[in-house]
């Protein structure tokens, strides 16, 4: 059975940046996953009426916006398939267009129909709402690339652990990414909260072991510090590929109530975070 990873590539009003495509590249090798690449353009409804007739063409404008958008996922995807070729990767490309605000939405549904998604991420508005959407929207895992170094394999993962439900999915999701592991760290912070287990990342790595994999429990303490920053920290001191962690969040009249780990992860993505909800 072949693995799939969905890339959207986003072309309103943010596009996605050309930067991103090495390490999107390299961690759709280090899955072994074929690269679904799809551009999301952009349709401007028009807004015309007596006045906007006589001061602007809106029509014109409308036009000159798709195209735009269009030029630039065109862009990227021929950009993606040079470097693929010479990064010996499986890559199909496409595009959609959407209503612009149903962009988001758009790339939550395309995303079903694949294993992973890839979200190329930058510190921009629009990078954050794309995420959002499919983290929440999809059902899939998905894996935030941030402009570091490319991840080549998957060698060390970092698990964010508290023992809840979220977590445990995400840790389900993440089955394809700890098989790859030669050594998986569970994280537990052991004073931002209660927990309902005062041993929980010693069961899940006992869990782990048992299924085959080397996986050790690494209880800490936050000293203070946000949560998110220490996790991220802690999974760049032991020098992890990637860190897989739930994703805190409910959906109420279409926006996101987002859970304060969750909520500080995506302000601040400094590794490879694979998130499941």
């Amino acid at each position: 059975m072949k693995t799939t990873a969905l890339l959207p590539v986003i072309t309103y009003p943010d596009p996605s940046p050309e930067t991103a495509i090495p390490g999107v590249l390299a961690m759709a090798a280090a899955l072994g996953a074929q690269l679904h690449a799809l551009a999301i353009n952009v349709e401007v409804r028009s807004i015309s009426n007596a006045l906007s007739r006589k001061l602007v063409d809106v029509s014109k404008m409308t036009r000159e916006a798709e195209a735009q958008c269009r030029e630039h996922g065109e862009a990227f995807l021929a950009k993606l398939v040079e470097e693929a070729k010479q990064a010996g990767v499986d890559t199909i490309t496409g595009a959609v267009a959407s209503n612009a605000t149903l962009l988001n939405d758009t790339a939550a549904i395309e995303a079903r129909y694949h294993d992973f998604v890839l979200c190329a991420w930058a510190n921009n508005p629009t990078a954050r709402l794309t995420a959002e959407a499919i983290i929440f929207g999809s059902g899939r895992p998905t894996i935030l690339l941030p402009e570091v170094d490319p991840v080549r394999e998957l060698r060390n993962v970092a698990v964010a652990w508290d023992g809840s439900r979220v977590a445990a999915r995400a840790v389900a999701d993440a089955h394809e990414v700890l098989r790859r592991a030669s050594r998986i760290t569970v994280l537990t912070v052991t004073d931002e909260k209660p927990l309902s287990e005062t041993n929980a990342a010693e069961r899940l790595a006992q869990g782990l072991n048992a299924r085959g994999l080397s996986a050790e429990a690494m209880p800490f303490g936050t000293e203070d510090g946000p949560i998110e920053v220490s996790l991220q920290d802690r999974a760049l001191e032991i020098g992890a590929d990637l860190m897989v962690m739930g994703a805190f969040g409910h959906t109420r009249l279409r926006d996101f109530v987002l859970g304060g780990v969750t909520n500080g992860i995506l302000r601040d993505v400094r590794l490879p975070i694979l998130l499941s909800h």
